[in-house]
């Protein structure tokens, strides 16, 4: 079986393009993983992910736990298996959920107790109990639990709370089954306090793990404290290991933590936008549910490789939109998933050519310009 390992394949300053490899596939980096949560990228079938060029998705601990069960998932083989992608896994440890469902919880340092939002029921969920369930789950790469604090935090609230996921991450770590193919990833917290950011660096890499990601970001802050914390958290994690941004996010965001050093991201953004009738263009996100495109016959973007992009008016995408046709939320998916995927593809050739700053001022600018003057409308 395949060994879990990076590979710097080129570096523009903080910019990298690599190579991770795993027990299910390669992986070229920079890369986006689409969020499956609970076995699915909604709206896509395996097949469709695929062909936008994915080569990593990311699905949820918490919601699995509930539903269908991570022991009942083992017994069918593993996620790989049940929800049909052969390709890498990266399952998200149920962190966020502690944040975003904190109505719905009580914890201590033990771990986290959820009041589930399916039917109440009560489940705690513990560093080892989540390690377990990733492991029930066989995802190819398992995160540890951790808090994820809310933005605005108080110092001394952050300080706790990344003392506690540094805990968590001790606890992960020894409850982690290692095997060839397979990593496990430390997270840091700290909020937007350089100190703490800086410390949780140096404590999980003390520890070990095979890859880094940034947390508790793409929670409210604006785009400058993302960045000014990605200038400061990169540098003190390893250079021959992966870096992941979770939960981000926007195009432009994703751009700008690539040239500060980021390898890895996720956001359900491309695919719960595709299903509110937004869809991502090189000009900017565009509203299909606005009425300028009802008469409109062009494209959402003729230069696209990506048939949904291509193939059909902005008019008749419109109308799906508006009529509420799950044939709407399918195109415009697809639409976004293979922006997100050309975005990453771009910016890997950008860095192995030594023109990354180059390609990024482009794209932002083509990007913020806006949308195509609107189709003279017959009404």
């Amino acid at each position: 079986m395949t060994g879990f390992g990076f590979e710097l394949v080129a570096t523009d300053g903080r910019a990298r393009a690599g190579r991770l490899t795993t027990a299910h596939g390669v992986v070229e980096t920079p890369v986006f993983m689409p969020v499956g949560t609970a076995a699915t990228v909604k709206a896509m079938t395996p097949e469709m992910v695929a062909s936008t060029g994915a080569s990593m998705v990311l699905a949820n601990t918490y919601h699995l736990m509930l539903r269908p069960g991570a022991e009942r998932v083992a017994r069918l083989g593993g996620l790989h298996r049940f929800m049909r992608w052969p390709g890498p896994i990266l399952t998200d440890s149920g962190g966020y959920q502690v944040m975003s469902l904190a109505d719905r919880r009580t914890m201590s340092g033990e771990g986290v107790t959820f009041a589930s939002h399916l039917d109440g029921s009560k489940h705690h969920l513990t560093p080892e109990r989540s390690t377990e369930i990733q492991h029930l789950l066989d995802a190819t790469v398992t995160m540890q639990l951790d808090e994820c604090p809310p933005w605005p935090i108080a110092a001394e609230a952050s300080l706790a709370s990344m003392a506690l996921s540094l805990r968590w991450a001790e606890r992960s770590r020894r409850a982690f089954v290692a095997r060839p193919g397979y990593g496990q990833y430390g997270i840091v917290q700290g909020s937007s306090f350089s100190d703490q950011r800086l410390a949780s660096a140096q404590g999980l890499v003390a520890i070990g793990f095979e890859g880094y990601a940034v947390g508790g970001l793409a929670v409210g802050e604006p785009q400058e404290v993302m960045f000014r914390v990605l200038d400061e958290t990169c540098p003190a994690l390893p250079l021959a290991q992966p870096r992941y941004l979770m939960g981000v996010g926007k195009p432009d965001d994703m751009v700008g933590a690539v040239l500060r050093g980021i390898d890895q991201f996720d956001c359900v953004m491309p695919t719960r936008s595709g299903r509110t009738g937004q869809a991502f263009t090189r000009f900017g996100p565009v509203n299909l549910k606005n009425a300028r495109h009802k008469d409109d016959p062009r494209p959402l973007d003729e230069t696209s490789d990506c048939p949904a992009a291509r193939d059909y008016s902005r008019a008749y995408l419109h109308h799906l939109v508006k009529s509420g046709e799950i044939l709407g939320a399918i195109l415009l998916t697809w639409n976004n998933l293979w922006f997100y995927q050309a975005l990453m593809r771009r910016l890997r050739l950008a860095i192995q050519a030594g023109d990354v700053e180059g390609f990024a001022a482009a794209f932002l600018q083509d990007y913020r310009q806006g949308d195509l003057a609107p189709w003279p409308s017959s009404s």
